[in-house]
């Protein structure tokens, strides 16, 4: 082992950099990132839509400064560490140096690229899916219990991380049960150690259930509004479009695990991969969930490509390399924003990129860029145009004003951003943000982003004296171009203040375990 130490740090030096270097700098934090670095601010046990693990990478990122460079640094260096494990399992199955290079390959090309440059759970899933793997793998390979402990623990952590990597511990169990490598469940220590990981889990799995399962209904949101348009003939073909410069790889992982003598001691991969995958396109999963299965059978097909190259036919070394480089250079077009966005629009026109779906955006429709880009745009420019609005007023109308906002993105970046601008903590009743809102408020002007102008047939509007557009982003290339700065004025404070008080308690209240 000690002989590719040197190998494998290098290239794991290079993924944690290579993200930094390749996207432009017009860009800024993704709309998601804004609320899971939120929740760094107001750690608990659990949220309504993740696990709390990343929470506490948040919270030491707002102890390091909060800065672009750190809050990217996470995804990166879990990236990185993926890899090394990646490359551990390829070394302890006998694989070398070509091996190792080639399952390189695949973090640099394709969208781990994009997964590891974003503060989102996917990173911390794929390097606990893999850490599940690994350490089956290596209790398989040396009957040392230590593994069967490092099992738990990453099962433990990895469902404090997200919740579908549930789905594949489903898929470990029953993969082990159909396979010759059953006799695991005769051995005590993989009950004590399963026990350490309910207890990790336990208390966020309390945390559900004192706030009536907030996931469950986070989960039907995204059922309505995202995941029934995924279709099972879309996610399968996303599986290769995703890893596209390197799905042979793990295609050959498959037929390895499937065909050879030495693979099929490891064909509880297989299994897992097969029933994670059924039970992704039952419940509707995205492509990117089933991403943590993927680094295990790039470790397996590199390893066999590697063992079938190495007397036969040595030049297919370079030809699956030259290939690799040819379609993953240009893959990082699709992965990053290497380029500014009118460039990279350009590019993406040029190529009729959008005949591949990846132009289209949950609304169905195909747009100048990904929708992941265009949520890295505008969020800076809006929270300037609100500071504008706020600081216009005058100290009174400053203490009676509240800043609510249409949605997490919105609210997250105003947080982020706002401090230097003097503005205040802003509000939402959306995700995660609305177990924040005070109990109580004492106003008399809103100033709303993101909502359009009111209806002013309603009651509450009628309340306020002066309803005005104040500003708006325009941006083409940003998902919130046209979002609307709007100032409320000279409400009655009590009116006002009973009903934000009524509304907030009427919203949490679904969360309040009676």
């Amino acid at each position: 082992m000690k002989s590719f130490n040197w190998l494998i740090a290098i290239l794991a030096f290079i993924k944690l950099l290579l993200p930094f270097i390749l996207q432009d700098s017009l860009y800024q934090l993704h709309r998601d990132e804004f609320l899971y670095l939120a929740e760094g601010n107001h750690l608990a046990w659990g949220f309504m839509e993740v696990p709390p693990l990343l929470s506490l990478l948040a919270w030491v990122t707002h102890f390091l400064g909060n800065g672009f460079i750190v809050v990217k640094l996470w995804p990166a260096l879990f990236g990185a560490l993926t890899f090394v494990l990646t490359a551990r399992i390829i070394v302890s199955i006998g694989g070398g140096l070509y091996a190792i290079f080639l399952s390189f390959l695949a973090f640099i090309f394709g969208a781990y690229l994009r997964v590891h440059y974003l503060f989102q759970p996917n990173f911390l899933e794929i390097f606990f899916y893999t850490l599940v793997a690994f350490s089956v793998i290596k209790y398989i390979q040396t009957k040392n219990n230590i593994y069967l402990y490092v099992f738990g623990i990453a099962c433990g952590l990895g469902m404090l991380s997200k919740y579908s990597i549930a789905f594949f511990i489903i898929g470990i169990i029953v993969g082990l049960l159909l396979s010759k490598q059953r006799n695991i469940f005769i051995n005590k220590h993989l009950y004590f150690a399963s026990a350490i990981g309910i207890i990790i889990f336990l208390p966020n799995a309390l945390w559900q259930y004192n706030h009536n399962f907030p996931v469950q209904q986070h989960m039907q949101e995204l059922q309505r509004t995202q995941l029934q348009y995924v279709s099972p003939i879309d996610f399968i073909k996303d599986q290769f479009l995703m890893n596209l410069p390197c799905v042979y790889i793990w295609i050959v992982g498959l037929l390895f695990l499937i065909l050879s003598k030495k693979g099929r001691q490891y064909i509880f991969i297989f299994w897992a991969y097969t029933i994670l995958i059924t039970l992704l396109i039952i419940f509707h999963g995205k492509n990117y969930y089933a991403l943590g299965i993927y680094p295990v059978l790039f470790a397996f097909g590199a390893y066999l490509l590697e063992r079938l190259t190495r007397k036969r036919i040595p030049f297919m070394r370079w030809v699956f390399i030259t290939i690799t480089f040819y379609f993953g250079i240009i893959a990082t077009f699709l992965t990053l924003p290497m380029f500014p966005p009118q460039k990279l629009a350009e590019i993406y026109k040029d190529k009729n990129v959008e005949k591949i779906g990846l132009l289209k955006w949950e609304d169905q429709q195909n747009h100048p860029l990904p929708q992941d880009f265009a949520d890295m745009l505008g969020w800076k420019e809006i929270t300037e145009k609100t500071a504008n609005v706020y600081n216009n007023l005058s100290d009174d109308e400053k203490n009676k004003t509240i800043i609510k906002c249409d949605n997490y993105g919105l609210c997250g970046a105003l947080n982020y951003y706002g401090k230097q601008y003097g503005l205040p903590e802003a509000y939402s009743t959306n995700a995660s943000f609305l177990f924040w809102m005070p109990d109580t408020y004492k106003v008399a002007n809103v100033i709303t982003v993101g909502e359009n102008y009111p209806d002013t047939t309603r009651d509450i509007v009628k309340q306020f004296a002066h309803i005005t557009i104040k500003d708006e982003l325009i941006d083409s290339f940003a998902r919130e171009n046209g979002c609307k700065i709007i100032l409320w004025q000279h409400a009655n404070e009590n009116i006002l203040s009973n009903f934000i008080t009524t509304e907030v308690s009427k919203k949490k209240a679904r969360f309040i375990r009676k």
